[in-house]
């Protein structure tokens, strides 16, 4: 109404009038604001102002739109039609018959498609109301040549053209002035027709006005009066029809601009409450995720509202909801969807578990070789799980990455082997041509030579070399050793009895007391040996080493107190730590040592084998050097330092030598043949009855174990490592190289001209000391020394050993709890992935998180799109 009045006041402030003219101009003005009042309804799809035009009170025209059909005003915005409201109907005869009927013609249109509409849903059609949308769209056929606007949204047409056609009228020639874009913004121009055109009559005008030479097919095109005071375009614009129809496209302008549709509207509600939602669901994913890497349990045994423990995963939910209030909506909303139950959330680390996996695979299919290891063990449910690791290069570096918990039910060869195949197949790797190695324990069912899991792998694949643990192979050397020379054997099980004597209450007690009183700092315990890490025995034997003193006072203690078993106990560990003990701790604290450190080398995740045959090496060399009598001297010296400091008897008391049986004479005697202890340094028999033994069965054996190198792999892994004496020897290359079906003949060119690089990167100071360095050197030049650079990738991806295997047997201990013996294989193996992986579980995209959650879970009850 206000702006009919502002309307009113634009005409009456044009000239002063007569009463007559007043009294006219009053009435013209009236039909104009009823004229204006009724377009802004069809526009805004209310049609209360149109009933007041035709005499139909509001509650008629309430009870008639409302009550039958109470959404219509739902459909109606967007649909305002001069083709349906009367555009195809015959013009009035009359121009007083058109403003007198057009509204109430207009109206009857308006309901006879409301009527069509109720009628559709009340035979239940859903889906014909946008039928009927589309009927009564406000983007008509509207006449006129094509190359002007043929729809709202398409704006006035003003093409900008240097020459406009002149035409001749008069005695002059006149054309189109581009000028009067400017004056008259409403004003577009069609090129084929040399003619102009109204905007906003064409297509905001009400339907069934009269058609004007601006709205006609021909356009207007006199230019000698287009500019009169009276007549063209200002006469044009002074007319009531184009008044209206510019007042209602700049409402149309207005709503565009200021975005206050309803349309616009819903669509801002809905992405308000999709932002909300993903939100919401990457709360859930984060906790989730913390929980896994963490190895913190998620369910509680009671997840109800009204429980005081209701887990982990729902008490940080609940943490957060204190300082969320979205998130304390969200919990506290009716219903199910909530998404915390332990379905949605086996779905959430499935999807989290599964972007770990892809990045692990697309690194491997980038880099193209890689190898698998495998190994197997016993969870708490007793089930036997196999653990599945890839060893790849990538991006400078070799990685191994934790892929799978596959739960083992057979565990015969075949079974087994289908197993790791079928992982492989599931996660898309090409095996049979890019697996190159195979890294497994020495377990018969894993390492057989005619049908066990690497002979029937290596019969799927071309070239997939079996690479027995190291760290394994160790620990064998080790066991083997120890249990061929009775006095170490000895040694080691008096070393358990003494931890298990000290584990006791009363005794630990003491032990701790004694060791403050005679030490500083904080008392240390006596390890317990392990049957699997022989390598970390050394702990064992330095506590003892070093604590010995303590050990022999807390026990002669006991001993004087002649309490019964526990004193009797005590007499007799005490008779045991005589000089051959603390000799032979002594040797295994050095052997040991340096075992260990060979043995925390060969687990590294980024050693490869020529480093690994180098260690090795050094470990044999350092044997050697032992089983020489200036390292005994060193070794005896210490033996007998320690004695002192534990007043054991050292002092070499000479003795009858004892006599071989006469039968014996003429025989060599490999064993023992009643000889005494070593006692009060007797260092000769210490020499030959327990040092040069043992550390002859660890050469033996080292050598035995590790004597797989001689093989042509290995020598071709040398052969690429800087510092072996073979380094880039051909012969030697071209062995390895055919087995992996390289070129030799382009090996042999990329090896000249590499030497030559090499030569000049080392005049500048750059060596390289290892496989891997060698291999990073090559990778900017991939293109160029492609076989070379594909022989070192398979050389550093070959397994070494099968410590990530173990290590993730760590973590299924962790995941896999007394308390947690029910969790689903499925689920045991998603939070494996989150938890050994954690580095890439850090780093995921949540937002890609939510699309994919949301593509799987079908948005059921959550909008997330």
């Amino acid at each position: 109404m206000k702006r009919s009045k502002d309307i009113g006041s634009f005409f009456q402030r044009k000239k002063p009038k007569t009463s007559v003219e007043a009294e006219a101009t009053e009435e013209n003005v009236t039909h104009q604001e009823e004229n204006v009042r009724q377009q802004e309804n069809i526009v805004t799809g209310t049609e209360s102002a149109s009933k007041e035009s035709t005499g139909q009170t509001d509650s008629d025209a309430s009870g008639h739109s409302q009550q039958q059909c109470p959404s219509f005003s739902s459909v109606l915005p967007a649909t305002s039609s001069r083709s349906t409201f009367g555009g195809d109907k015959q013009a009035p005869s009359s121009p007083t018959e058109c403003k007198d009927n057009s509204a109430v013609s207009d109206l009857s249109e308006f309901e006879d498609h409301e009527e069509t509409l109720c009628q559709h849903r009340s035979r239940g059609d859903g889906d014909r109301p946008q039928a009927l949308h589309a009927n009564i769209s406000t983007d008509r056929i509207l006449p006129g040549p094509h190359d002007i606007s043929q729809s709202r949204a398409a704006g006035p047409t003003q093409p900008q053209l240097k020459v406009f056609p002149r035409t001749v009228k008069g005695d002059r020639t006149r054309a189109f002035n581009k000028m009067w874009y400017t004056q008259h913004q409403w004003l577009e121009y069609s090129v084929s027709r040399d003619s102009a055109y109204c905007f906003p009559c064409r297509h905001f005008s009400l339907p069934g006005i009269q058609e004007t030479s601006f709205t006609s097919s021909l356009g207007y095109s006199n230019w000698k009066k287009a500019m009169y005071k009276d007549g063209g375009f200002r006469g044009h614009e002074k007319s009531e029809n184009h008044v209206n129809a510019m007042i209602a496209w700049n409402e149309h302008k207005k709503r565009i601009l200021t975005d206050t549709s309803m349309l616009n509207a819903l669509d801002k509600k809905h992405q308000a409450v999709v932002e909300q939602n993903r939100t919401y669901i990457k709360t859930v994913a984060e906790v989730l995720l913390f929980t896994a890497t963490q190895n913190i349990s998620q369910r509680g045994h009671l997840e109800t509202d009204a429980s005081a423990k209701k887990g982990n995963f729902l008490g940080i939910m609940d943490l957060i909801a204190k300082h969320s209030p979205l998130i304390d909506k969200k919990l506290k909303a009716v219903g199910n969807a909530k998404y915390t139950s332990n379905t949605i959330q086996n779905e959430i680390l499935e999807c989290l578990s599964d972007m770990v996996r892809e990045s692990i695979i697309s690194e491997v299919k980038e880099n193209k070789y890689f190898s698998i290891i495998a190994d197997e063990t016993k969870d708490l449910k007793k089930k036997e799980q196999l653990s599945l690791v890839l060893r790849y290069y990538y991006n400078g570096a070799v990685h191994e990455s934790f892929l799978d918990f596959k739960q083992a039910t057979e565990l015969d060869a075949e079974g087994l082997t289908e197993k790791i195949i079928q992982c492989l197949e599931t996660y898309g790797l090409e095996y049979r041509s890019n697996l190159v190695g195979q890294g497994y324990d020495g377990a018969a069912v894993m390492s057989g030579r005619h049908s066990g899991v690497a002979a029937r792998i290596q019969a799927k694949t071309n070239h997939s070399f079996y690479v027995h643990c190291n760290a394994h192979c160790l620990n064998l050397v080790l066991v083997d050793s120890t249990k061929s020379v009775p006095e170490s054997e000895t040694f080691f099980c008096l070393l358990q009895k003494l931890y298990v004597y000290m584990s006791g209450s009363y005794v630990h007690q003491k032990w701790l007391s004694v060791q403050k009183e005679m030490y500083q700092g904080a008392p240390r315990e006596l390890q317990r040996l392990s049957d699997t890490r022989w390598a970390c025995r050394y702990q064992a034997c330095k506590n003892i080493k070093d604590r010995l003193p303590a050990v022999l006072c807390v026990l002669h203690d006991i001993d004087v107190e002649n309490r019964g078993e526990r004193s009797v106990e005590a007499r007799g560990l005490l008779a045991q730590l005589d000089l051959t003990f603390i000799g032979t701790l002594v040797i295994f604290s050095k052997v040991l040592g340096e075992a260990k450190f060979l043995a925390d080398m060969l687990q590294s995740t980024s050693l490869d084998l020529a480093k690994a045959v180098d260690l090795v090496e050094a470990f044999q060399d350092t044997l050697q050097d032992l089983r020489s009598d200036s390292a005994f001297d060193e070794i005896w010296k210490d033996t007998v330092d320690t004695g002192k400091q534990c007043n054991v008897a050292v002092e070499t008391v000479v003795k009858r030598p004892q006599k071989i049986s006469s039968r014996l004479s003429g025989s060599i005697v490999e064993s023992t043949v009643g000889q005494r202890r070593c006692k009060e340094g007797d260092m000769e028999l210490f020499r030959s009855g327990i040092f040069f033994p043992i550390l002859d069965c660890l050469s033996g054996e080292m050598q035995r174990r590790f004597s797989k190198s001689n093989c042509s792999i290995m020598q071709g892994i040398q052969a690429l490592n800087p510092k072996s004496r073979n380094f880039l020897d051909e012969d030697t290359i071209f062995s390895f190289a055919r087995i992996y079906e390289c070129d030799t003949d382009d090996i042999k060119h990329e090896l000249h001209q590499v030497r030559r690089v090499l030569e000049r990167k080392f005049q500048a100071g750059i060596e390289l000391s290892s496989l891997l360095e060698f291999t990073i050197f090559l990778e900017p030049f991939k293109e160029v020394f492609y076989q070379l650079f594909r022989l070192c990738c398979i050389a550093v991806a070959l397994p070494v050993s099968s410590a990530s295997c173990e290590r993730s047997f760590s973590a299924l201990k962790l995941i896999k709890t007394h308390l947690r013996t029910t969790m689903t294989d499925d689920r045991l193996s998603n939070l494996g992935v989150l938890s050994i992986e954690v580095r890439r579980a850090k780093c995921l995209d949540l937002d890609d998180f939510v699309r994919r959650f949301a593509s799987h879970h079908r948005n059921r009850r959550i909008q997330l799109f």
